[in-house]
């Protein structure tokens, strides 16, 4: 459905830190980096599409963080968001939520918001259920 995603930044090497760090705990890889330019871009490990990029605004304004938008990554487990949410804190993130089920979305909607240094709002979710762990497996073959 979706091509691409281009979130506006003010201080690219610090965009870049933060974002490297959230898009390795989330395993997309880097597509191209071009600091002269002022951008950058990530994509899934296993398609070229969709393209999550960071930049600096075309028209040469500043960046500005837009009330009521928020961009929701795919985390593969709840672990995952749990890692991305602190790897977002520790990289100059600001917590809008902490890893936890939102039964209020569906059952199984596990989620972490937080922002950029930017101010731009982003989320990391799992929609899965929680896999069961080793005393869990015992338990049921018992």
């Amino acid at each position: 459905m979706l091509s691409h995603v281009f979130v506006g930044i003010t201080d690219f090497e610090r965009a870049f830190d933060f974002y490297q760090a959230l898009m390795d705990t989330l395993g997309l890889p880097l597509k191209f980096r071009e600091t002269d330019r002022g951008w950058a871009g990530w994509m899934p490990a296993d398609a070229p599409r969709p393209l999550f990029l960071i930049g600096t605004p075309y028209d040469g304004r500043p960046a500005e963080a837009g009330n009521g938008q928020m961009i929701a990554l795919l985390a593969a487990d709840r672990p995952t968001v749990d890692r991305a949410h602190a790897a977002a804190l520790a990289h100059g993130g600001a917590c809008e939520g902490p890893p936890g089920l939102r039964p209020h979305y569906h059952a199984n909607y596990y989620g972490a918001y937080f922002r950029d240094p930017d101010g731009n709002k982003l989320c990391v979710c799992c929609h899965d259920p929680q896999a069961p762990g080793p005393s869990a497996v015992a338990q049921a073959g018992n």
